[in-house]
């Protein structure tokens, strides 16, 4: 059996940074991914945005890991070349009715440490943005884009650079732990990660798997059984044509979800999404991506609430993604789940389960969390 100091499961965006972070550390690592690319599931399906944490429980680990990756990411962009905007965002409340839930974000924001959010009235957020209907607006000038792919090639380098590999087509079937003594008498858990190919000993496995997170936990040998995997499907639709506005341009959030919302490619092409569609599947494989043109229908009257001008037939299928979820429908939205050895006793083992938004923005801080609960 082949050993070495860490296994990370899954290669996506925080994956690898997980992986990068354990690398840099000095530590020999192995990145198991089951495709045979880099970041091809949640990672490559998502709206490219780096959100400054407005949305979250003051508390929570998504705020707080929101808020430091945020600083993290711009400043590992910046200092690897990843192309990335600071282009800045408009939540905006279309109705008198919004003003209050609007307010409420603001203090969210300010509660959560966000604080360079400025209110604009109505006439003030159509000075910036001439196309824009709305009542009232908060602008968030550290909300920004950036390359996800670039970002996870930047990751990469640098795991590859301190030693580290990606191994593809490395399905995980099961991990198992055993005592292994160490050349100072200490007893220390060992744990061999099996694929249909090889076994792999490792003193550190990370359990980074998106949307097989759960599917990956449930194989671990001796842990208790983990959250029942769920997917909530989004939908994303072009614009034909240039959009007119330079900003992003968000609705008021419903409960955990953000609305049908307009973002921008770092091209300047915009796109409208993510829906919300929970599906009735077990697995990640029996996931459907295909973009079903009616659900247009839905996209034109969301987005005319605060652009009317959008003209009929301008939005075409573009991609969808799933969110990886560990509730049911009719819950609300836990925090991020991550089980290291406080939460369940094995020494050398972190769990990384419902990595959604903004798991993008947080990967970098996600990382740094991992490091600190393995100690």
């Amino acid at each position: 059996m082949d050993q070495v100091d860490a296994v990370v499961i899954g290669a996506g965006v925080v994956g690898l940074a997980v992986g990068r972070a354990l690398a840099m550390r000095g530590l020999e690592t192995l990145v198991l991914e089951r495709e045979h690319a880099i970041g091809t599931g949640i990672s490559s399906r998502n709206s490219e945005v780096i959100h400054a944490g407005l949305y979250y429980p003051a508390g929570s680990l998504k705020a707080r890991l929101c808020v430091r990756g945020k600083q993290l990411l711009y400043a590992f962009c910046a200092s690897h070349g990843v192309e990335h905007r600071r282009c800045g965002k408009l939540v905006v409340a279309t109705s008198p009715e919004q003003l209050p839930g609007l307010r409420a974000l603001q203090a969210k924001a300010a509660a959560n440490g966000v604080d360079d959010l400025r209110w604009l009235t109505r006439e003030e957020a159509i000075a910036l943005e001439p196309a824009l209907r709305c009542e009232a607006a908060l602008l968030s000038p550290s909300t920004g884009i950036v390359d996800s792919h670039g970002l996870m090639l930047a990751l990469q380098g640098d795991l590859e650079r301190h030693g580290g590999a990606v191994a593809f087509g490395a399905v995980v079937t099961s991990v198992t732990s055993v005592n292994s003594v160490m050349a100072t008498d200490s007893v220390v858990p060992l744990h061999h990660v099996h694929t249909a190919d090889l076994s792999i000993a490792a003193r550190v496995v990370v359990n980074a798997a998106g949307l097989h997170a759960p599917q990956v936990a449930a194989a671990i040998e001796g842990l208790p059984a983990p959250p029942v995997a769920r997917f909530s499907k989004g939908c994303y639709f072009a614009l034909q044509g240039r959009a007119p506005f330079s900003r992003l341009v968000y609705p008021l959030p419903q409960d955990a979800w953000l609305g049908v919302h307009l973002t921008l490619d770092l091209g300047g092409q915009a796109r409208f999404g993510p829906d919300a569609q929970w599906l009735d599947v077990a697995r990640p494989e029996d996931i459907d991506y295909t973009v079903d043109p009616a659900r247009a229908d839905v996209f034109y009257d969301d987005v005319r609430r605060y652009w009317p001008e959008l003209p009929d037939g301008a939005l075409q299928p573009a991609y969808s993604g799933v969110r990886p979820k560990i509730h049911a429908p009719d819950e609300p939205a836990p925090d991020f789940r991550i089980d290291g050895p406080a939460q369940h006793g094995v020494p050398g083992l972190v769990n990384l389960m419902g990595i959604e938004s903004p798991g993008l923005t947080s990967a970098l801080a996600i990382a740094e969390e991992v490091l600190e609960r393995l100690g």
